[in-house]
């Protein structure tokens, strides 16, 4: 089967879905990549102490990877249905939101921080955040039917 003819059978939500949860499984693995992630020997497993840093910009931890990996698989396994994309798409970037407003209260260099996060994190949080309401609203248009399955009416 070739993938044009698998792309065919999915539907645009479900391709946007797929394709955010790859990239978060990458970046999930990328962050326990030496090189990739800066300062890798000083990474700690969850807190703001951890100062291993991915593309030496956005903070991270053993915690913040899993999660990252967790979130990808979840996004991969949720493309199977236009219905489960969607919700992957909104309800993840709701998360990301709440993440952002977390990373704007929370004191950097405080216990709180467990994530952890710093000002390029909190701007990419809400980037990803919005993209992924934008995605999970466009993409998402005219699937709602076909992922509750609804029934066309005979005539």
């Amino acid at each position: 089967m070739s993938q044009s003819s698998v792309r065919a059978g999915k539907a645009p939500v479900q391709l946007a879905s797929g394709a955010v949860g790859a990239v978060f499984a990458l970046v999930g693995v990328l962050g326990f990549v030496p090189g990739i992630t800066t300062g890798y020997h000083e990474m700690s497993v969850l807190g703001h102490q951890s100062h291993a840093m991915l593309l030496g910009l956005f903070a991270v931890s053993v915690l913040h990877n899993v999660v990252h990996l967790l979130f990808g698989v979840a996004g991969l396994a949720l493309a199977r249905t236009p219905g489960t994309a969607r919700g992957f798409l909104l309800g993840g970037g709701a998360v990301y939101l709440v993440l952002w407003l977390y990373g704007l209260v929370v004191e950097q260099s405080g216990p709180a921080n467990f994530v952890p996060v710093n000002t390029a994190d909190n701007w990419l949080h809400l980037a990803l955040g919005l993209v992924m309401i934008a995605l999970g609203v466009v993409t998402g248009r005219g699937d709602q039917s076909r992922s509750v399955g609804r029934r066309e009416p005979s005539t």
